[in-house]
């Protein structure tokens, strides 16, 4: 069984509820039908019921077990979400008007419901670019205790699986934030710790990427991953992390014998964690390229509960995928 398969097997079992928003989209319509046929995870769609009937009778997919939400309809689950909406943003000066005309757009509508409980998780952006998939998640579920940002992930798979554990690694910051400061990127390195655990089944052992090992360079840039890496120690003390390195001394055992003999996570690093979003963007599509890797993503982390972006351009099985990575996020 490779990965995907067994992510989709793992989501089965949690039995979550996962909204997808974007029923215009016909790839949305199929992925749904797809995930409630095999029994991934139930399903929410925003949207008129009867036109996503019709629709998904064009397609020909089923999606009469799917949930179906009209957010433009009155029903008290409708002025639930408008009230907790106002009190959620009332220090911004929302008022019930502003509030009842944002929900009903199918993102912030679904995203509520995330918040409220009412549902696990919320995949979108088949449709709608990342930061209007982001924005009223930052506005609304926000970032986990003890974490200000959001970043985004990679799981990757390369065939030689003597690198990561067993050939799998996660890499980040690869999709969302281009600078950051030593405070966020430890908390980028917890977040991905997270990620590895949850997604990829990963025993988290984080590398604080840097062109300097243990203090060989002397630059600004490598003191911030030095600062990096001691926030994230005080933010999880028990979780395996050191760092600065480079990459070579964090996934190669004998380079690692050299450059950091003492470190417990030189040489068997599973989770790279990139200084900046250009390192991290250019060192994933080198290894997926070069490698032949698999990149499985981006996931994003740091939120409450998970809300996940998908890109414009993606398929039906990315849909399928990452809706089955969100339930293990919950």
């Amino acid at each position: 069984m490779n990965f995907l398969d067994e992510i989709k097997e793992r989501a089965s079992a949690l039995k979550r509820t996962i909204v997808l928003p974007e029923t215009e989209d016909s790839r949305v319509l199929e992925a749904a039908a797809r995930i409630v046929e095999d029994g991934i995870a139930e399903i929410i769609l925003i949207g008129d019921s009867e036109k996503i009937l019709s629709d998904g009778n064009d397609l020909g997919v089923d999606l009469e077990s799917c949930k179906m939400i009209d957010p433009t309809e009155a029903t008290d689950e409708r002025t639930d979400l408008i009230e907790l909406f106002v009190d959620l943003r009332k220090h911004k000066g929302i008022t019930m008007e502003d509030a009842e005309k944002m929900i009903e757009k199918p993102l912030y509508y679904g995203t509520l419901m995330v918040k409220a409980g009412l549902a696990d998780g919320m995949v979108a952006g088949a449709a709608s670019p990342t930061g209007d998939v982001l924005k009223p998640a930052l506005q609304i579920i926000k970032t986990a205790e003890g974490i200000n940002s959001v970043s985004g992930a990679f799981v990757m798979i390369v065939p030689d699986k003597s690198f990561g554990q067993d050939g799998k690694m996660i890499m980040a910051d690869c999709a969302v934030n281009p600078e950051v400061d030593a405070d966020t990127l430890g908390e980028i390195a917890v977040a991905s710790a997270d990620t590895a655990s949850k997604i990829a089944g990963l025993d988290p052992k984080v590398a604080m990427l840097s062109f300097s090992t243990m203090g060989s360079a002397k630059h600004k840039l490598v003191e911030r991953v030095q600062q990096a890496t001691a926030k994230a120690k005080e933010i999880a003390p028990d979780l395996s992390i050191d760092g600065e390195m480079q990459a070579d001394a964090a996934l190669v055992p004998s380079v690692a014998e050299r450059k950091a003999p003492d470190s417990k996570v030189a040489g068997q690093a599973n989770v790279l964690v990139f200084p900046d979003l250009e390192a991290g963007n250019i060192g994933y599509k080198l290894v997926q390229r070069l490698a032949k890797a698999e990149a499985v993503g981006p996931i994003i982390q740091g939120l409450d509960k998970p809300v996940n972006d998908l890109s414009r351009g993606c398929s039906v099985d990315d849909i399928v995928n990452l809706t089955a990575i969100t339930a293990l996020q919950v």
